[in-house]
């Protein structure tokens, strides 16, 4: 079916090369899977029900919030849902997960606690679900490293596409600086950043995308030398097209190569930057679900806490495996020499 919207011979050709690669194909259904679950986290793990019905009444706990006085509750601000008061023909319809990623379990005596009835891959050692933070944690880290992935490739893309076709000092300006910012540890000085000006989100995206833009200009750098002095450039020069849009209009689309391949590495290594900002604790703030934090609790109970490494491990090796698995097939549907 998809074959059919492709109208493009060489895209048609691409896509039947990438669907050729069957672990590229089957990791790209586990990772929009994965996709899906962290963008519904709130009907997996959640300790509000996703319908309830109540006197008569319908409600969506898990997407809305309902003041305690709706359910005849005074003195209160939260619904406690699980406490909630249930007659005849009241039911409520639970996520699998019934934690939020911030709930301690009050019932376990010590923590953390090993897999339960209660938590099936156990608690950290605030009490909070491990299941429930890795969904959560996925959240954070995808959303992360695809800002991480954009911004920094709208800034390499801009300044590659710029010293590639400008050429002499242009090029040569920028050349040195992309070394300059290259001989730099990047990790040693965002974790110095962050140390001065404290972490957040906002605050992580922009020293990771500061450091992240070099390679893909480099590349772009590449492809524009090659085809700037191609037939269908020298045409448009001739007609009096202006500069910018000889950039982005005629060449930019023909060096889309290296943008498409790199971008499954650059995500998965943004999410691999982030776990361990995150196990440093100079990542996300607490109590942000961060699945590098649970590596680092994991450190500190490694004798007694197993599932602390071993669920998070598996989560975070799928991931990085299954972007690897992507990218490995885009850059076999992207080599020309194919």
């Amino acid at each position: 079916m998809i074959e059919g919207w492709i109208k493009n011979d060489l895209t048609l050709k691409r896509y039947r090369r990438f669907k050729s690669l069957k672990r590229s194909v089957v990791s790209l259904w586990i990772f929009m899977f994965l996709l899906l679950l962290s963008v519904t986290a709130e009907f997996w793990a959640n300790n509000k029900p996703i319908l309830l019905k109540h006197h008569g009444s319908y409600f969506t706990p898990a997407l809305k919030y309902y003041h305690p006085s709706q359910f005849g509750i005074q003195g209160e601000a939260i619904t406690n849902y699980r406490t909630l008061e249930m007659k005849n023909g009241d039911w409520a319809l639970w996520p699998p997960i019934e934690w939020d990623p911030f709930e301690s379990n009050i019932k376990v005596d010590t923590y953390p606690a090993p897999p339960s009835t209660d938590n099936f891959l156990g608690t950290d050692d605030r009490g909070r679900d491990v299941a429930a933070r890795l969904i959560y944690g996925f959240r954070y880290s995808i959303g992360f490293s695809i800002l991480v992935w954009f911004f920094s490739y709208l800034a390499g893309v801009i300044l590659g596409s710029i010293m590639g076709f400008a050429g002499g000092w242009v090029d040569m300006v920028g050349q040195r600086l992309v070394e300059i910012f290259e001989s730099m540890p990047s990790l040693l000085v965002i974790i110095t950043l962050v140390s001065i000006f404290g972490a957040s989100l906002p605050l992580l995206v922009v020293f990771s995308v500061f450091f992240g833009w070099m390679m893909i200009s480099i590349y772009l750098r590449a492809e524009f030398l090659k085809l700037r002095r191609r037939e269908f450039v020298e045409a448009a020069r001739a007609q009096g097209v202006s500069w910018w849009r000889i950039i982005f209009k005629h060449i930019l689309p023909n060096a889309l190569g290296p943008i498409v391949t790199f971008s499954p590495f650059t995500i998965a290594a943004s999410i691999y930057s982030l776990a361990a900002l995150d196990y440093l604790g100079l990542g996300l703030p607490p109590p942000t679900p961060s699945w590098g934090e649970l590596f680092q609790q994991a450190n500190n109970y490694f004798t007694i806490a197993w599932w602390l490494a071993v669920y998070p491990g598996i989560a975070m090796v799928l991931t990085l495996t299954v972007l690897n698995l992507i990218g490995e097939g885009v850059r076999d549907a992207f080599d020309p020499r194919k």
